[in-house]
């Protein structure tokens, strides 16, 4: 499928991960690539893999949580590629503490990437999206739908991003931009991987987030995301699509 033919994705986060894997998917699908995140070494990694298989990428460190940062992002992908059509918005950090013992250093920096991180770059993106009649696809979480455990810096940021989307697809529907979320639960990333969790943390509680199926890739978060942002997804706006494995099922 080629589904981007001609069309301009801006991803954050895109260095690692869910961010990442659909970097790859949509530049696989012939959409022209503008590739964010913090990490220069694992961006220029990503463009190289992009190129090598005959697809289209340039790169750029931006951190989502700076002041400014995102306007001055959007600009240039414009500037480089003349137009924007979708963003997917994958940058995000998650942090476990009891919630009683949670820092407000902790706090504001997960809202800040998370939730403040996306809105600025869809406020940026939007009057872009507007000429293109193009769509927005945010990155919300099983955990803007149920109680995550050691986790309410992340459910209350995760549950914002939630919201922000449905109120960006009912303001802008009748001028032909689409904002929707994907959802994923229990899937396979090093954020994950790195986690670390309070010293009492009762670990029955993690059967509440992990899926009977066992956890999967990024890449499987990646068709969702794929399918949202093309044509396929023409009248769907303001929904999410759990990625979980059945965990809320």
């Amino acid at each position: 499928m080629q589904r981007f033919t001609d069309k301009v994705v801006l991803v954050t986060g895109a260095g690692s991960g869910i961010g990442r894997a659909c970097a790859l998917r949509l530049a696989a699908e012939g959409g022209k690539l503008y590739c964010t995140d913090i990490q220069q070494n694992d961006l220029a990694s990503l463009v190289q893999e992009i190129s090598a298989a005959g697809g289209t990428a340039v790169a750029e460190c931006f951190d989502v949580s700076a002041l400014g940062a995102a306007e001055t992002t959007v600009a240039a992908c414009v500037a480089h590629y003349g137009k924007l059509d979708v963003v997917v918005n994958m940058a995000g950090i998650l942090r476990f503490s009891n919630c009683h013992e949670t820092s407000f250093d902790m706090w504001s920096q997960v809202i800040a990437v998370n939730l403040t991180g996306t809105f600025m770059l869809c406020k940026a993106a939007l009057p872009e999206l507007l000429k293109t009649q193009g769509n927005i696809v945010n990155a919300a979480s099983t955990a803007s739908l149920q109680g995550l455990p050691w986790g309410a810096a992340y459910g209350a940021s995760k549950g914002g991003v939630l919201a922000l989307t449905r109120s960006i697809a009912v303001e802008y529907a009748k001028r032909g931009v689409r904002a929707n979320c994907v959802c994923p639960g229990d899937i396979n990333t090093n954020m994950v991987q790195g986690l670390s969790f309070p010293e009492d943390a009762d670990f029955d509680l993690l059967s509440r987030i992990t899926s009977l199926s066992g956890a999967k890739g990024p890449e499987t978060v990646a068709g969702v995301v794929a399918m949202l942002a093309s044509e396929d997804g023409c009248h769907i706006t303001g929904e999410h699509i759990r990625v979980d494995g059945g965990i809320l099922a």
